[in-house]
């Protein structure tokens, strides 16, 4: 049963080695990414879930110990999904996002030894999720992640529309600012009706890769009663980054 569940954007810019010079800019993102996997922390799950868009041939589950890396944007570092042997397939770039977010936390509650739930002893593994997947394949893909344990905690990976502004990924779009505020209201307030009626033509237009992966965890929440909190929600560089979080 889904006990909890972190919604944080996956851009690489958040690894602060990755963005460089324009690190400083996405430090409230961090901050509130922080505050969203306490909240799964203090759930004291059995088994955390990190589900993110991937690609074709990225797809599928990725056992404890799968490893990624941020070759392919300029930098030599590398993350590893929780303890375990992995299978030699590497991480999707919001898999290894999710990762990095986990080891930040972990490193921060120990350097203020705050109990961080030994979440090293949670088993952790990855879902790659195709951002062309139907709504009703991700609700079923979350419904077996939610039974899978009798406390299930999941981390959520992606964005919202790139097509905030004329300098964003996917150009401007109009249809862009209304399809992000109705994430943000449906995320924000545990709405799984909304989450699953969230229009996945539309959401593939707009480059939302978030969408796939927000509906798995909708279909994970499903009876489960729980209620949403919206920590953070903004558009830098054209592109939507909300932090939500439902316990």
């Amino acid at each position: 049963m889904l006990v909890a569940a972190a919604v944080c954007p996956c851009p690489p810019l958040l690894v602060p080695e990755v963005a460089s010079g324009a690190a400083p800019e996405l430090e409230a993102v961090r901050t509130h990414c922080a505050d969203a996997l306490g909240v799964l922390a203090a759930a004291r799950p059995e088994r955390l879930y990190v589900v993110g868009a991937a690609p074709e041939g990225s797809l599928g589950a990725f056992p404890a110990g799968s490893e990624g890396s941020f070759a392919g944007f300029g930098v030599d570092h590398s993350v590893r999904l929780g303890e375990g042997p992995g299978d030699g397939r590497p991480l999707p770039a919001s898999l290894s996002v999710g990762a990095w977010l986990l080891s930040r936390t972990d490193r921060t509650d120990r350097a203020d030894q705050v109990d961080r739930t030994d979440r090293a002893g949670v088993p952790v593994e990855g879902l790659g999720v195709d951002e062309r997947a139907t709504v009703e394949e991700c609700a079923e893909a979350g419904r077996r992640l939610a039974a899978s344990a009798e406390r299930v905690a999941l981390l959520v990976l992606g964005d919202g529309s790139a097509c905030r502004t004329v300098k964003a990924p996917g150009y401007f779009d109009e249809r862009a600012a209304g399809f992000d505020a109705e994430a943000a209201r449906v995320l924000g307030s545990a709405d799984v009706p909304g989450v699953l009626a969230l229009d996945a033509g539309l959401a593939y237009e707009l480059k939302a890769a978030g969408r796939a992966p927000w509906q798995v965890l909708a279909g994970a929440a499903e009876g489960a009663g729980l209620t949403g909190r919206l920590l953070h929600e903004d558009a830098p560089y054209g592109v939507e980054y909300l932090v939500a979080v439902w316990s």
